[in-house]
């Protein structure tokens, strides 16, 4: 085995002052998802497993570590709303993801505007730039190699609506840099953000 690479098979601990897994999938777009409860109740929480899935139909999901209220409210309802978390909005973002009693209104808690959305029932962040109105497509509880199940559940979601600031649009083309995506990185407190300088391209061969 080379000196030079560190090898770990993770049933067995990684041997590291912190777990490199979420350090070196990163970074990672944010879930930002409201959802409502039975009773009314809006949720409003972050999470570091999301991403799109498929384009036609658009399908984004996230992961939950554990059954949170965000996995029982779309469950239960069957929709949800994808919010961009942007630069300005990260300590709002932080906010949100306080450990909170279920019939707690995280909007509320992290001082955040819950607008109507045009398609389903679940408010949007009026604050955000971007948001995905999504309606449940597959909620699945993940398993291990051996068929053992874990904590995790994937809840999966089409996308019925789009809501994205004019200023983002440049001739008809949507501004990544410009609506100032924050990423979540590996370690306790470590995000990305990115902008222009970063951009490069290369077009696909043939």
């Amino acid at each position: 085995m080379s000196d030079h690479v560190h090898f770990y098979e993770p049933r067995n601990g990684h041997g590291l002052a912190h777990n490199p897994f979420n350090a070196i999938v990163a970074p990672r777009p944010i879930g930002w998802i409201s959802s409502v409860g039975r009773e009314g109740t809006r949720n409003l929480a972050p999470y570091s497993f999301f991403n799109a899935f498929n384009y036609t139909p658009p399908i984004v999901g996230f992961a939950s570590v554990g059954y949170k209220d965000s996995v029982a409210n779309i469950e239960a309802t069957g929709e949800f709303v994808w919010n961009l978390a942007s630069k300005p909005l990260a300590e709002q973002m932080n906010a949100s993801c306080e450990a909170v009693a279920p019939d707690v209104d995280e909007f509320e808690l992290a001082g955040l505007t819950p607008e109507p959305s045009r398609v389903i029932d679940v408010p949007r962040v009026a604050e955000t730039p971007v948001s995905f109105e999504c309606r449940l497509s597959q909620l699945l509880r993940l398993t291990g190699a051996d068929g053992s199940e874990t904590d995790t559940w994937l809840v999966l979601g089409e996308v019925v609506g789009v809501h994205i600031a004019r200023h983002l649009l440049v001739d008809g083309v949507y501004d990544t840099a410009a609506g100032e995506p924050i990423m979540r990185a590996g370690g306790p407190a470590d995000y990305f953000a990115i902008s222009a300088n970063n951009l490069f391209r290369m077009h696909r061969p043939g």
